[in-house]
């Protein structure tokens, strides 16, 4: 049974409790022995939430990491760029089709080095989550991807691509504009892109809809999220061995072994970026300066190698993903 849906919930309670505690505070008429109860009462709250939240994450199980991935106040990939980069200017449109909310693409800078950045992005509310379509990209998005990276590759600015989204749109209007086309033109792109390309997968990093922006140098895994070929949801319903039961994921999400610190171990991701304690959603602008510190250390050491070298170390790295057993 998972703990964290229960744990969350307390949080956000002893958040909303902190938070009143604070506003007493700050009113004029409290007297300076009330102020000093209010700010012990403060401090035993934040020591106690410190403690259960050490003691929660310890023992996070697959599911638990699953549900973390997917918090809503997580931060996505417009959140990084304000946070991270100045003067980003995001573009638009595919030129073929139209314009896909669900990735996001543009130009900003990078400590002065100007960047082009591609992500999924996600919706917070009811609204925009349909606005987004909860981060599942159409060929129009893969497209609009595939175009800031030219555009990138042309003027000699690195990529970094913002990793987020279940899986891609599956449904039959996206087939029929050549969805697997778009993610194989990007992976084909990707691999031979004449530009350090660095990947971070800040939430779900979900099937063909993560790999279709997922290739580059460097790819990098925040601490708490997920990475892997199908979310265990759909794997529970395709698979026999889960009674093709959508309600045994967790189940599955054992079994796919998708958490940061397993997909380093298999070699499917170089690094992981830790995040503040309970997630990076407890402290957004710890989680943006982890990001940015790991952005600036890996491009300033991708920028030294030159380009041909870079592209032979690239298809290397993606040949070299996978241990198999022989007899």
């Amino acid at each position: 049974m998972s703990r964290w849906p229960e744990f969350d919930k307390q949080m956000r309670q002893v958040d909303a409790d902190i938070a009143k505690l604070e506003r007493i505070l700050d009113a004029p008429s409290i007297s300076d022995e009330r102020r000093a109860q209010v700010r012990d009462r403060i401090v035993a709250l934040r020591g106690r939430q410190e403690r259960i939240t050490r003691d929660v994450f310890a023992r996070l199980s697959a599911w638990d990491n699953v549900l973390l991935a997917r918090h809503v106040d997580r931060p996505y990939t417009l959140d990084y760029a304000a946070a991270v980069l100045g003067d980003f200017v995001e573009l638009h449109g595919d030129r073929r089709f139209g314009e896909d909310p669900a990735i996001v693409g543009g130009l900003g800078s990078l400590n002065g080095e100007t960047v082009a950045v591609i992500g999924h992005q996600k919706g917070r509310d009811v609204k925009e989550r349909q606005f987004r379509n909860f981060g599942s990209a159409r060929p129009e998005g893969y497209r609009k991807a595939g175009r800031v990276m030219r555009v990138a590759e042309k003027l000699g600015f690195p990529v970094v691509s913002f990793v987020d989204t279940p899986a891609a749109e599956s449904r039959p209007d996206a087939e029929e504009r050549g969805i697997a086309n778009a993610i194989a033109e990007n992976m084909v792109l990707m691999s031979s892109l004449a530009t350090p390309i660095v990947v971070i997968i800040i939430g779900e990093g979900g099937s063909g809809g993560a790999i279709g922006i997922g290739v580059g140098d460097h790819v990098m895994m925040l601490e708490h999220a997920i990475y892997s070929v199908i979310p265990p949801e759909s794997c529970a319903v395709i698979l026999e061995a889960f009674g093709r039961d959508p309600t045994r994921g967790p189940e599955a999400a054992e079994a796919l072994r998708l958490s940061a610190q397993r997909s380093l171990e298999l070699g499917a991701v170089d690094e992981v970026i830790p995040e503040p304690l309970g997630g990076a959603h407890r402290d957004p602008a710890a989680a943006a300066k982890n990001v940015k510190d790991a952005l600036l250390r890996t491009l300033g050491r991708l920028r030294e190698a030159p380009v041909d070298e870079l592209l032979v170390a690239r298809y290397r790295k993606y040949r070299q993903i996978g241990h198999f057993l022989g007899d």
